[in-house]
């Protein structure tokens, strides 16, 4: 396994996909969105800090949250990263975080309604 000399200097999209387990191509999307934003070399490579590691950590947390890219664009500025998990940075994220999960909350008890409701069709059925 290759070590690096300096852990701080810069590496190109192959070396950030191996230190964050994120595929090239959703490291790409992931700038497409805006989210990540990384120097560019003459030859046009992309270069990505220690500091980018950190942000896709953060970017995949928040994905598993259930947010979209959109909703991590507004967020993702005002998050830190107390060592124990994400917390908010900003005054009012935390109004808009509750307001995410109740709207996942909603779409929790649709999809409960839903499949309870495929349970009873099924059960109708005659086999």
């Amino acid at each position: 396994m290759h070590v690096r000399v300096n852990p701080e200097a810069p590496v190109r999209i192959g070396e950030l996909s191996q230190r964050t387990g994120v595929s090239q191509r959703l490291l790409r999307y992931y700038e497409e969105q805006g989210l990540l934003r990384p120097s560019r070399r003459p030859s046009g490579y992309r270069e990505y800090d220690d500091a980018d590691a950190e942000r896709v950590r953060r970017i995949r947390t928040l994905l598993a949250a259930g947010l979209s890219t959109t909703t991590i664009a507004d967020v993702l500025p005002c998050t830190i990263d107390t060592g124990e998990g994400l917390a908010a940075a900003c005054p009012g994220l935390l109004d808009d975080l509750q307001r995410e999960r109740d709207r996942i909350s909603r779409s929790i008890t649709q999809m409960d309604t839903a499949r309870t409701m495929l349970d009873a069709i099924i059960d109708a059925t005659p086999r």
